[in-house]
């Protein structure tokens, strides 16, 4: 089965700890690395993980603040000593490609690959297609502008039945027309239903990445039908004060979002560095829906 995989490199909030980094995972769909947020120790977590600089091609920064972007400059640094190839695109706030340009332009003037900076505006886009995937922003309503994304597949090709291809001799060429739903016409003219020849499709999955956010019932809104969602939840019951002064979600509140969007599962993570446990972050959360996992670095969350 291809791969659609969550890995988790950083999921605590602010500043690095003994418990957990800053915000950062890597989305590994069909062996393409795509990168979201870029917190300190991005690098040296890609490295725990095995996951292979080679294949990073895509880097998506949901807002500026420190913790989501102080690990870019040196990731893109590493890639240059690595005599990484090709171009990497930063997706980025206009802010922040005049930022990390000039910081590029001084630390690394020579690099073997271009870099490329997508701008990204507050609302909702697609920013990134090829032909399996495409990637979204939608709003978030943090202190600063910030976006949330969603990775989707796009619909796939039907599973081809080689007993039926066989039998009425179907020539190679069209194969593909019919993984993609067309009837097949033999050379008397008689035309054979798809549904002979194949089994449905796979259904197409989709993730998305709820970033710094306070709660709105918005965020539900925009990532309604969502397969999966990753959706920060700095604080407990306890501090949901301080998570609406500081522009921040409580662990219910990400599960009361989740409930809303209709998704199948939860990830909750960006957990404020008071805590020596996220049991209550999993209990409260799970009040309001219940398939929730609490993101902890090296954690890999396969998604189909």
């Amino acid at each position: 089965m291809a791969r659609f995989q969550v890995n988790i490199l950083g999921c605590g909030s602010a500043t690095p700890s003994m418990r957990h980094l800053p915000s950062c995972q890597v989305i590994d769909f069909r062996d393409n690395l795509f990168m979201v947020d870029c917190g300190e120790g991005a690098q040296l977590s890609m490295r725990r993980m095995k996951l292979k600089f080679s294949r990073l091609n895509h880097i998506f920064i949901s807002h500026l603040h420190g913790d989501h972007c102080f690990g870019l400059p040196g990731l893109l640094s590493t890639l240059a000593l690595h005599d990484k190839s090709g171009t990497v695109t930063v997706h980025v706030f206009k802010e922040g490609a005049e930022v990390f340009g000039r910081m590029l332009e001084y630390f690394c003037r020579d690099m073997p690959f271009e870099i490329c900076f997508n701008i990204i505006e507050p609302g909702v886009a697609t920013i990134y297609e090829d032909d399996a995937i495409t990637v979204s922003t939608f709003p978030l309503y943090h202190r600063i502008p910030c976006v949330g994304f969603v990775f989707r597949e796009k619909p796939k090709l039907r599973h081809l039945r080689g007993d039926m291809v066989k039998f009425f001799n179907v020539p190679v060429r069209e194969l593909h027309g019919i993984k993609r739903g067309a009837d097949f016409v033999a050379p008397d003219g008689t035309v054979i239903a798809n549904d002979r020849l194949t089994t449905p499709a796979d259904r197409s999955i989709s993730y998305a990445y709820c970033s710094d956010t306070m709660y709105d019932r918005r965020v539900a809104e925009w990532v309604n039908g969502v397969d999966v969602i990753y959706h920060e939840a700095t604080y407990d019951d306890e501090y949901a004060a301080k998570a609406r002064e500081r522009g921040h979600s409580t662990a219910r509140e990400a599960g009361k979002t989740a409930a809303a969007a209709g998704a199948s599962r939860l990830i909750i993570g960006h957990f404020s560095k008071r805590y020596v446990s996220e049991d209550a972050h999993l209990a409260q959360a799970r009040e309001e829906f219940p398939e929730v996992i609490a993101a902890n670095e090296g954690m890999k969350i396969d998604l189909l």
